[in-house]
């Protein structure tokens, strides 16, 4: 009997000299919940950070002075706030840039490419429920997004994987 005691003693580390600590307070959890839709807002739902995948799909952006250069108007502290936190949850990779040790480089992983059929889905629903919406304005573009996605979207992620963009290469080649 006394073998098997000292056996699980050693498997739990536990002393039998030192008092049995409480044990830690559970850690907070990253998210409020793991309800998928919960998991993408807490993950994308600020705006600033699927502005900056869109900026990479749509524009090429690669460096913190083109994000910086958006429509939009995104402060410099939102900024490399929403970088910091894109690369830290694995949707954009950070390397140095070639030519300019000064910039870093920003590319999309392939969990951020998972991200482009999201984009979109929110391009279907803009041209229908934004009369102001500019996708109106690239019917032939909303039309190849109807029309077989696989295809499409896998089309759109190879481009992207290699470096384009889909404004210059697809929407106005």
């Amino acid at each position: 009997m006394q073998v098997i005691f000292d056996i699980l003693l050693a498997a739990c580390k536990v002393s039998t000299m030192t008092p049995m600590k409480r044990p830690a307070k559970k850690p907070k959890a990253d998210y409020r919940s793991h309800c998928p839709v919960n998991f993408a807002v807490e993950s994308l739902g600020d705006r600033w950070a699927l502005l900056i995948v869109r900026d990479m799909v749509f524009h090429g952006k690669k460096t913190y002075g083109e994000f910086l250069k958006a429509e939009e108007g995104i402060a410099t502290n939102i900024l490399a706030s929403r970088l910091d936190f894109l690369e830290r949850i694995g949707v954009i990779k950070k390397s140095p840039h070639g030519e300019d040790q000064r910039k870093d480089i920003y590319t999309l992983t392939e969990k951020g490419l998972d991200l482009i059929p999201v984009l979109f889905e929110f391009i279907k629903w803009s041209a229908k429920h934004d009369p102001l919406s500019s996708a109106v304005h690239y019917p032939q573009f909303v039309k190849q997004l109807k029309a077989n996605r696989g295809k499409f979207n896998k089309k759109m992620r190879d481009l992207v994987r290699s470096g384009s963009s889909l404004y210059t290469n697809v929407i106005h080649p």
